[in-house]
This record gives C-alpha cells, structure tokens and sequence, in this order.
C-alpha cells in the first residue's frame, strides 16, 4: 500500500537527515569541510517541506483508517522541531532540535505503521 510506503520512506529520511545533521557537525565543525553545501538553508527547508508532505498524507489518512490521532500528534511536535531547527543558528542548537523533530517523525510513522496493521475500526 503507499500509505506504508509513505511510512517507511518517513522514516528513512528521518534517519537519513539524522546522518546529515550529525556529519554536518562533524565535517564542517571539525574539519572545515563542506560548510557551504552541508549549511545551506535551502537543504533544511527542502527538507522540512518534504517531510511536512509525507507526513500530512500518510499520518493524515493513518488517522482516517485506523483513528488513533496520536502518530498525527506526534509527527506535528516532531515537524515543529524541525521548523525551529531552521530558525537557530547552525551548529548544536540547530542539530539538536532537528534530530528530536525527526526522531519524533520515526517514532509517529513506525507508529501509523503499526495502526495499519491493526484491524481497522
């Protein structure tokens, strides 16, 4: 179904923007490397946009099929994060805030995920 689809490619990307968070620290704070591509605010907001779209159609009509709201919940905490990950400053104050928004998106998807499993209302 692409609803689980919509799930699982959430929460690739949330780990995948994990790893970027967390090498963009590292290349551009340790080894001055990358800063102008790892940095570039047009990435996080891309990203945010994405992750704003996958969310609302699959937690949305996850709240449709299986009316648990709570991944929705969860997912829109975990998005609000993110959006103040692209307000801060880059460095730790902003990897800190992406990486809580897009664990919370994972653990709203693999949430939806497991409501879809279970037999529907």
């Amino acid at each position: 179904m692409i609803r689980k689809r919509l799930d699982r490619a959430g929460i690739v990307l949330s780990g995948l923007c994990a790893v970027h968070c967390v090498l963009g620290i590292v290349l551009v704070g340790f080894l001055g490397l990358g800063g102008g591509v790892l940095l570039s605010p047009a990435i996080h907001r891309v990203g945010l946009g994405v992750a704003v779209g996958i969310g609302a159609v699959s937690l949305g009509f996850g709240v449709l099929r299986h009316g648990r709201i709570a991944p929705l919940v969860i997912g829109g905490c975990g998005l609000l994060l993110m959006a103040a990950g692209i307000v801060v400053s880059h460095g730790w104050p902003e990897a800190v805030l992406t990486i809580c928004g897009v664990t919370l998106v994972a653990i709203a998807h693999l949430r939806n995920l497991q409501g879809h499993c279970a037999p529907a209302r």
